[in-house]
């Protein structure tokens, strides 16, 4: 069974960190992109980071530039994804995925497994 399960969401104050995990279970990473998503209630899914399988390459979003930082241990087959100075406006459902294709993506339809989500809630 392939799984993708993320863990680390929680509560935390405006200005607070956390540290988002993604374990791959039933599939490795292999050399495929990793990514980070969010949805918040009401609004579609969007992209937040990307990493190659090196880690040598990534990608965020405008909005989490320069506060967070996605990396990767293949031989853990675990993602993170450390979120640091968080917003309330980063207050969503943060999944983790892996793509079809080795290049960097924001597309979610490029994107072929996906975790169940963790919930990150930032208060003000």
């Amino acid at each position: 069974q392939v799984q993708l399960v993320e863990s680390g969401g929680g509560l935390v104050q405006a200005g607070g960190s956390l540290r988002l995990s993604c374990v791959a279970s039933g599939l490795t990473f292999g050399l495929n992109c990793m990514g980070w998503f969010r949805q918040a209630p009401g609004r579609e899914r969007e992209f937040v980071a990307a990493i190659t399988w090196t880690g040598g390459s990534t990608l965020y979003a405008d909005s989490v530039k320069g506060r967070f930082t996605v990396s990767r241990d293949n031989a853990k087959n675990t993602m993170y994804l450390q979120m640091n100075s968080l917003k309330p406006e980063d207050t969503a459902v943060y999944y983790c995925a892996r793509a079809s294709a080795r290049v960097l993506t924001t597309r979610p339809h490029e994107y072929n497994y996906w975790g169940q989500g963790t919930q990150v809630t930032v208060s003000s």
